[in-house]
């Protein structure tokens, strides 16, 4: 399965980190930090109408390359600019041909939050990324053990981020609530063969408690979509491919946003 090779690979890095030194000194220079991105990230996910997580993505092991051409600094600015509440950036490098890089670039240029949006197997991983800038991380409750959920989430809200803890089905749902977690992302597409559930957020959202804020994830391909996903009670959404491909991405976003004001 796709999942187990990535996150396998995952884990390799992290081990790697701790081999050559890097987890140590990444640990080392996170004792005592803290910021207060993880409180903006809620913040502005929660905000009225529906708020837009805009992904910067350049490509994904179902597509391939989605953009050959992948001015990452000036995409994440033309989100900002046409009103995302955050940006998540991806950062796996063999199968989504992501970066560190691209987030430290970014939350650098950038006044708001970033997700790095990663396979996070190791808690180095979370540290690595707040040194990076990012505001928040996302955990994917299919690869994680309970006790490793736990764990995460509790490092990941000690260095002042949040969590975007992902799950794909009501067991899932129940094992992220049970660690902790107060932002679910629901993924509309299971990793483990590709295929693709749009009725997962209706169906999984009534059972995502008051004060928990959730997120529609992956197959939002089109304006209408993106309505049944408010429409479902999703306070946000997760946009990659649809805006990546767009040729106005940023006249796509302000009018979706439009399209899902609270009125």
């Amino acid at each position: 399965m796709i999942l187990d090779t990535i996150a396998a690979a995952s884990r390799r890095r992290a081990e790697t980190m701790k081999q050559d030194g890097r987890a140590g000194r990444i640990r080392e220079a996170a004792e005592g930090f803290h910021t207060d991105g993880g409180k903006r990230f809620r913040e502005r996910l929660a905000a009225p109408g529906l708020s837009f997580l805009c992904e910067l993505k350049r490509a994904s092991p179902s597509k391939g390359v989605i953009a050959e051409d992948f001015p990452y600094l000036d995409i994440a600015r033309t989100y900002e600019e046409a009103g995302a509440a955050a940006v998540s950036c991806l950062t796996e490098p063999d199968h989504f041909l992501g970066s560190m890089d691209y987030l430290r670039e970014t939350a650098a240029a950038l006044s708001i939050p970033v997700l790095r949006k990663d396979f996070i197997t190791d808690v180095c991983q979370i540290e690595e990324a707040a040194l990076a800038g990012a505001s928040a991380v996302l955990l994917i409750a299919a690869m994680l053990t309970d006790e490793e959920l736990q764990r995460f989430l509790h490092r990941t809200e000690a260095l002042g981020m949040a969590a975007l803890t992902e799950v794909h089905d009501g067991e899932e749902l129940r094992r992220a609530l049970a660690a902790g977690a107060v932002i679910i992302g629901i993924n509309h597409r299971n990793l483990k063969d590709f295929s693709m559930d749009l009725t997962l957020t209706e169906r999984l959202r009534p059972a995502v408690p008051p004060g928990v804020l959730c997120v529609a994830e992956s197959g939002l391909t089109d304006r209408a979509a993106v309505r049944r996903m408010k429409e479902a009670g999703a306070d946000a959404v997760l946009i990659g491919e649809m805006l990546m491909r767009a040729q106005d991405r940023g006249a796509l976003l302000r009018q979706m946003i439009q399209d899902n004001q609270d009125r």
